[in-house]
This record gives structure tokens, C-alpha cells and sequence, in this order.
């Protein structure tokens, strides 16, 4: 029986946003996305419910600016 993980590597988190590693990273680094390291060498991981903060965030954003008339 596979166990589902409750974090994401940034490659993942990446891939669910169609975006770049280092897209993913930066977003990490700048605190837009919550995240936390593990291991000796400092992995990223996303915990899943934080990922799906981050877009329903985005959406809100989103929908703020389209209301405002301030979307590109």
C-alpha cells in the first residue's frame, strides 16, 4: 500500500504550477509560499495544503485586480 506524502518537493510544486525550479524557489525564498527545509542538505518541501493556499490566494488576487480594473 503507497503512502500519499504530505509535502512536495519544489519539482513538484514546479509542475502542479507550470512553472520553473527556480520559478518555484524564488516564490519559496520570497515567503509568497510557505515552505519548509529538511534534511542535511536543506530540501525544500511544500506542504500540500500550503501549495493549494498559494493558488487560491492567486485567485483572490486575481479576481481583486479584474474587479478593480487594474488586471493586464
Amino acid at each position: 500500500m503507497a503512502v500519499e506524502s504530505r509535502f512536495l518537493p519544489l519539482t513538484d510544486v514546479a509542475e502542479v504550477l507550470n512553472v520553473s525550479v527556480a520559478q518555484a524557489r524564488a516564490l519559496v525564498r520570497s515567503g509568497d509560499l510557505r515552505a519548509i527545509k529538511v534534511g542535511g542538505r536543506g530540501q525544500w518541501r511544500v506542504e500540500k495544503s500550503e501549495l493549494e493556499d498559494y493558488i487560491q490566494r492567486m485567485y483572490a488576487e486575481v479576481r481583486a485586480e479584474v474587479d478593480a480594473g487594474t488586471a493586464d
